[in-house]
């Protein structure tokens, strides 16, 4: 972890009970919640929830589907309407998102805001009120959920995005490119800064990414367990395309921030392994890796060349014998992922090759990855979490790698 205060990282659970919600000096505090569009039925519904999960809170409760002449206000809740931006994919909270909602903070004298994703009426109350509860009563800048998932689940976070956050900027996220967040005004205001630095593109598509944004600046971050959530589907975006556009997003920020994460330091703990799960013949897990591992082969004959302007002889060799392992004994180790993915962040920075190129070669890799979990986990929760955690690990372990490569990139041309 980095030896900044946000370092103060927990894995807070739910309150069981819902006292009333003040600010840290003992005063009322105004949170503001910012949801996508619901529907009419979807409003009521949050509306209802707010009411009875933060009993005696300000809030104001912000929709796009609150025309002007329907705004309401009542003792303890302010509904309130903002137009809603040009339509952009739903399955995350992009750099308008956080625009929007400093706006409206600024507009309605919020001390602390909820930002609140597609899908939003699946969190739970618990979940709910557990991130307004650390966000007001806490000394806390950025509070991010961690929902329960299943093994298969967030699998892109898992093998890229939280071992990379986790490994560079010393915050232990999970969910690094969120469905929901609280933060406090200041971290509002940093976000949307940090928005507007895209320019025009700001209001659509980029991605923002808050615990960078945070680790950077020093605030203090909290992850907190909210349960289960329906995590949205990314539409009819294929793999590559998905892949290449987080990837690409997490990559530039990394490039943008390398002064930072190349001088902070991070706890270097020992690699825990686990012996893979046998897979018997019957099992689903075992068709899905003989298919994986099978694509995986044809991938490293059409793009070794591709692999050998990024990688160095080393991971090449591996991965040659990687292509080679019967579907049993496929596995990617987690150091050698790690490597690849910092070689392919540097290829990215020196523009080695075509980014788009660049970012569509790494997705079988990223699938050996997936391939190698399914053998880890057979499905089995605790041992996909473990396998993450190995991961990370793996990421935090090979860090000397990166900045070794970013600072003196000549002396490990591949």
């Amino acid at each position: 972890m980095s030896s900044s205060p946000i370092a103060d990282i927990s894995n807070a659970s739910p309150l069981e009970t819902a006292p009333a919600v003040r600010s840290t000096d003992g005063s009322r505090a105004t949170l503001l919640i910012c949801l996508p569009s619901l529907g009419i039925d979807g409003l009521q519904t949050m509306q209802e929830r707010v009411v009875a999960t933060l009993p005696g809170q300000s809030v104001v409760l912000a929709s796009p589907d609150v025309l002007p002449d329907n705004e309401s206000s009542t003792e303890h809740l302010r509904l309130v309407g903002y137009p809603a931006g040009p339509p952009h994919v739903s399955w995350t909270l992009v750099a308008g998102d956080f625009l929007t909602a400093a706006d409206l903070a600024r507009e309605h004298n919020a001390s602390a805001i909820m930002l609140l994703g597609a899908e939003a009426a699946s969190l739970l109350p618990a979940g709910l009120h557990a991130l307004a509860t650390c966000i007001l009563n806490q000394r806390v800048d950025l509070a991010l959920p961690r929902y329960k998932t299943g093994p298969h689940d967030a699998l892109v976070s898992s093998a890229l995005l939280y071992p990379l956050t986790n490994a560079l900027f010393g915050v232990g996220t999970h969910l690094p490119l969120p469905l929901d967040a609280a933060f406090s005004l200041r971290m509002a205001e940093r976000l949307a800064a940090a928005a507007r630095r895209l320019g025009n593109a700001a209001q659509s598509m980029p991605l923002v990414w808050p615990a960078a944004e945070a680790s950077i600046a020093s605030y203090v971050v909290r992850e907190i367990e909210v349960g289960e959530r329906t995590l949205p589907h990314p539409g009819d975006t294929d793999l590559n395309s998905l892949l290449a556009e987080v990837a690409g997003s997490l990559f530039t920020d990394i490039e943008a921030k390398a002064p930072f994460w190349q001088r902070s330091r991070s706890s270097i703990s020992a690699l825990q392994t686990s012996e893979p799960v046998r897979l018997g013949s019957e099992t689903e897990e075992l068709a899905e890796v003989r298919a994986m591992a099978e694509s995986f082969r044809s991938a490293y004959l059409n793009l070794q060349e591709i692999w050998s302007l990024v990688l160095p002889p080393q991971s090449l060799l591996a991965l040659k014998k990687l292509s080679l392992a019967p579907p049993e004994s496929f596995l990617m180790p987690a150091d050698l992922w790690a490597r690849v993915v910092y070689d392919f962040v540097l290829a990215y920075h020196l523009r080695t090759i075509n980014r788009g190129h660049l970012l569509g070669a790494l997705t079988p890799l990223y699938l050996a990855w997936v391939t190698s979990h399914l053998r880890r986990s057979a499905g089995d929760a605790t041992l996909s979490s473990q396998h993450v955690e190995e991961t990370a690990s793996a990421f935090s372990n090979e860090k000397p790698y990166v900045v070794a490569r970013w600072r003196w990139p000549d002396r490990f041309n591949p």
